[in-house]
């Protein structure tokens, strides 16, 4: 059961953790936040996808789509929308892993994607945001909401540095746990 009726939205990354002593399987961080201008998270999960796909080049969504629905399972709160680190399109109707996600909720809730790399075909469907001191963007797109407005929410964020504060978060959470 959700223990708030009010709307969050998610940060979600995942780590993979590679072979012996067991299968491949994968950490993943939550956090949660109300405002785009939040400094702290609301809630943080941490959650364990076992025996993870391996990857197939061209096919990441394989990899990384279940492990992304197993957290959102263990939501506290209702979702607003997810955030998550890639790509949402690949190019002019080319769905990424953020599209496979946000069809997978059913269309229903927003699903953004920042990407820290410029990736071949999605000039036409991503968005540059520079923040901080940093003259490399970030690739924002977006499917169920305004890519622009997408944008313009990231670049929005807390923190003086390319990486947004909560963003940032979420890698280290699941980098660091055991």
């Amino acid at each position: 059961m959700k223990s708030s009726s009010v709307p969050h939205w998610v940060v979600l990354d995942v780590d993979y953790r590679e072979g012996a002593p067991q299968r491949a399987h994968a950490v993943i961080a939550a956090v949660y936040f109300k405002s785009w201008q939040d400094s702290a998270s609301a809630h943080d999960v941490i959650s364990r996808h076992p025996e993870v796909a391996d990857y197939e080049p061209g096919a990441f969504f394989k990899r990384e789509l279940p492990c992304l629905l197993t957290a959102l399972a263990q939501a506290p709160v209702p979702l607003a929308g997810v955030v998550i680190d890639g790509y949402v399109w690949l190019g002019e109707n080319i769905a990424g892993l953020g599209e496979r996600l946000w069809r997978a909720l059913g269309a229903s809730v927003p699903v953004i994607g920042v990407a820290k790399t410029a990736f071949v075909g999605t000039e036409s469907v991503r968005h540059e945001v520079v923040r901080g001191q940093s003259h490399k963007p970030l690739y924002v797109t977006a499917a169920g909401c305004d890519a622009k407005t997408a944008a313009d929410s990231i670049a929005s964020m807390h923190g003086d540095f390319r990486i947004p504060t909560l963003i940032k978060r979420a890698d280290s959470l699941c980098r660091a746990e055991k």
